[in-house]
């Protein structure tokens, strides 16, 4: 690498971590928690799918997928009398339905009614009620500083809004591959660098993390050349990111981008398809990389900004929306069902006669949640979800 890209790596390669720059394990009866942020406000009529209402199909007359059919490959898997689940899901996602490990959120999401990516993104991740938010602060941050000792990390490139005021928290890009972004040699010049100085310990832990990485892609390329399956993209993420909070970290946090599908989105295939093939298998890749007494001290949650508007546009694809379907994974997760607030779907019921209205407010649904996982007093939630109303789903 040249003189800039070293530097650059470098920078990225100094994670502060809390503790005093050491990586503690978890306590291991402390309940995981891994956010799943789906970036650019994913369609989620087409992966729950409201087959028994006909304005469904009346509104989408090139990408609506078809109601159960046994003979059709390419129909939803009914779950119940009214939703199903797109079919490209049901080879990753239907076992855990089946094991009563999933559920999902409709009519989820933010009071933001801006349609702004941006916007919702930080409203979602700051946590905080209405316009006024701080960008200095996340609710997964003032999570991890309530919780203390919970150990977070981000598999991002940088540090995300979330996790903002938690004080040092390590961010790992799983984005390049099984080759470690400094070899042995420069791995010492690193270190001695630092030698001496306060970021000493910071600096080797860093560097330390990144090769432990590194050494897990290789070991997955190893398995794969000896037969085994590797799912590709986030599937891959999902692997490694098993690997690490299976011991050592308990809060977590990843984005996944490509879901604003203005055009071309498809149907039983295309690009929304592929994104949800390779966001289902890395899902159950990463509860498979858990095992099973991990996974049952383990609730992934999958949000998303917004969702997209009910019809169709006139380019095959849909724009942008307002409520959404959150997911919620885990061993012990009360699932097999839909939950929350529920309306009949049809033109009237329609928020501004575009798009799914919120009727599950994000803050109240993870506050409920998080209060019933972690016994959080009042006041705790209070600090992580500023004026909150918690609602428990009993999902946990």
């Amino acid at each position: 690498m040249d003189r800039r890209q070293f530097l650059l790596a470098l920078a990225a390669t100094v994670p502060a971590l809390t503790l005093g720059g050491k990586v503690f394990a978890a306590p291991a009866n402390t309940p995981r928690f891994l956010l799943v942020f789906l970036r650019g406000g994913y369609d989620a009529n087409n992966m729950l799918v409201p087959y028994a209402s006909d304005f469904y199909y009346e509104s989408r007359p090139s990408i609506a997928l078809a109601k159960p059919d046994p003979s059709n490959p390419k129909s939803v898997r009914a779950l119940d009398a009214h939703w199903g689940l797109a079919p490209v899901l049901a080879n990753s996602m239907g076992p855990l339905w089946d094991k009563r490990q999933l559920a999902f959120i409709p009519f989820a999401g933010t009071d933001d009614l801006s349609r702004s990516h941006f916007e919702t993104q930080d409203n979602i991740e700051s946590g905080e009620a209405g316009e006024a938010r701080s960008y200095a602060s996340g609710f997964m941050g003032r999570l991890a500083d309530v919780l203390r000792g919970s150990t977070p990390i981000a598999f991002t490139d940088a540090l995300p809004l979330s996790f903002r005021g938690a004080g040092d928290v390590p961010n790992v890009s799983l984005k390049g591959g099984g080759k470690a972004v400094f070899d042995d040699r420069q791995s010492k010049i690193l270190a001695s660098m630092y030698a001496g100085t306060p970021l000493q310990a910071a600096a080797t832990d860093g560097l330390q993390l990144r090769q432990e990485v590194a050494q897990d892609l290789q070991n997955e390329m190893v398995a794969a050349s000896r037969g085994a399956v590797n799912a590709r993209g986030f599937a891959q993420q999902g692997q490694r990111m098993a690997t690490l909070m299976r011991d050592r970290f308990r809060l977590g946090f990843v984005d996944v981008g490509g879901w604003d599908t203005h055009v071309n989105q498809g149907g039983a295939e295309g690009q929304l398809a592929n994104n949800l093939d390779n966001l289902g298998q890395g899902l159950a890749a990463f509860a498979d990389g858990l095992g099973e007494a991990e996974w049952n001290n383990t609730v992934v949650v999958v949000v998303s900004e917004f969702g997209r508007t009910f019809r169709e546009n006139g380019n095959k694809g849909t724009d942008h929306g307002h409520g959404t379907t959150y997911w919620v994974l885990g061993g012990k997760v009360h699932g097999g069902r839909i939950a929350g607030q529920q309306v009949a779907i049809n033109a009237g019921s329609l928020l501004q006669n575009r798009d799914y209205p919120v009727l599950n407010n994000y803050r109240d649904v993870l506050g409920g949640m998080m209060q019933r996982m972690y016994g959080l007093s009042s006041a705790d939630l209070t600090k992580v979800f500023p004026n909150a109303k918690p609602r428990d789903l009993q999902l946990v």
